[in-house]
């Protein structure tokens, strides 16, 4: 594949996919939440909903690598969206919104590793850091823009809401058709149960008796675990420290970090190759140490400032890492297992360190303590990680 392939049909259909996809995600999770407000359901309800989604990661991860590995990712991509189709009209059509939205949470699992699999066999070189960065500002916008849309919606109709998710998925299953047919990246996979559950814990293995691997793997398994926590520190800080009770004030700074990640990951993409990868680990530090900065400060412009520093920190961090991982991956084990491997590592660290917040709170830690201490805990371990990595590239 030559270097001028950044913009080619193949990429341009992966694209718009992943945005209309991420965008229905984003959008459907507030228009159930207002759905089952409405039937007033109680509100525990609201994270068992999130789990139900997160649960097929975990418990798919032996397999998706495989699946995606299987065929062409293309078809991968547009059989996930069909799942996640039908478990938004699950839900518009009174069927549980519990079920609907773990079926998405299916969708989402097998999409995963196809999504950034694709993207080496799409581009390369210089171009995959490329690729990963527009990845990353597709989605990224599309969950802005998903999640501003499924709740305004909301507010209006519900029903529409739920019905402008899924025609979103319809769209991304129609971008989808436009993704050519890639080789099959591996014809000696088995599908039977135990072989595939063994064959992945091989696949586990290898990559982590690859120092480099996961080095790698370790950093955006915590840049996700940290960003999940992120988002629910800011729930819990805006109204003890800036005295904002209103629901807006933290979504809105949840978005302005979001922002942050797409100029990140726009700076990574400009600035770094496949061959520099490790000067993307200082943002990770720099990152720990604007979370203590902005647990430290009670100023609502300073707020949105310092978001902005910690989004693009996060996104400088995140897209050389993934580049790398994949590039790793592909050599090891193929594409999408390396993928799969890596959603069990980030979804298994977000729980981890929700559970550590979680925790936190319920023995009445105050949020300033949790926040300092997690940006020192977070800034520590990524120095360490630093190390790892570069004493892996000198050996």
């Amino acid at each position: 594949m030559n270097q001028h392939s950044l913009f080619s049909k193949g990429m341009v259909a992966t694209m718009l996919a992943q945005f209309f996809s991420a965008f229905a995600d984003n959008a459907l999770f507030f228009a159930i939440l207002a759905f089952i407000k409405n039937l007033h359901y109680p509100e525990w309800s609201q994270s068992v909903l999130q789990i139900g989604f997160v649960i097929p990661f975990i418990l798919l991860s032996p397999f998706v690598g495989q699946f995606a590995d299987s065929m062409s990712k293309g078809k991968v991509m547009m059989i996930s969206n069909c799942i996640k189709l039908v478990g938004a009209g699950c839900i518009c059509i009174n069927i549980s919104p519990f079920l609907g939205y773990f079926l998405v949470g299916i969708g989402a699992a097998g999409y995963s590793p196809a999504k950034y699999g694709i993207l080496g066999e799409l581009t390369s070189g210089d171009n995959l850091v490329k690729a990963n960065g527009l990845i990353e500002a597709s989605t990224i916008a599309a969950i802005l823009l998903g999640s501003l849309a499924g709740g305004h919606i909301a507010d209006l109709n519900i029903v529409a809401s739920l019905l402008a998710c899924v025609v979103m998925y319809g769209l991304a299953v129609i971008a989808n058709l436009f993704i050519p047919k890639l080789p099959i990246a591996r014809q000696d996979i088995k599908w039977k149960f135990t072989s595939m559950i063994k064959d992945f814990a091989h696949t586990v293995k290898v990559i982590f008796m690859h120092k480099q691997a996961r080095f790698t793997l370790f950093g955006t398994s915590l840049f996700w675990g940290a960003g999940i926590t992120l988002r629910f520190l800011l729930i819990s800080w805006v109204p003890i420290v800036l005295g904002i009770t209103d629901n807006s004030t933290p979504t809105n700074l949840n978005a302005v970090v979001a922002i942050g990640i797409v100029i990140g990951a726009g700076l990574a993409s400009t600035l770094i190759s496949m061959n520099n990868t490790l000067r993307c680990i200082p943002a990770g530090i720099m990152m720990g140490i604007a979370v203590i900065a902005f647990t430290l400060q009670s100023h609502i412009v300073s707020s949105y400032i310092l978001l902005i520093v910690i989004g693009a920190l996060g996104g400088f961090f995140l897209v050389p890492l993934n580049a790398l991982i994949q590039k790793i991956g592909r050599e090891l084990v193929g594409a999408g297992s390396v993928i799969s491997v890596q959603n069990l590592s980030e979804y298994g660290a977000m729980m981890i360190m929700l559970g550590l917040y979680s925790l936190a709170i319920a023995l009445n830690i105050s949020v300033i303590t949790i926040g300092v201490g997690f940006g020192c805990l977070f800034a520590l371990v990524i120095f360490l990680l630093w190390l790892g990595l570069k004493n892996n590239a000198a050996s």
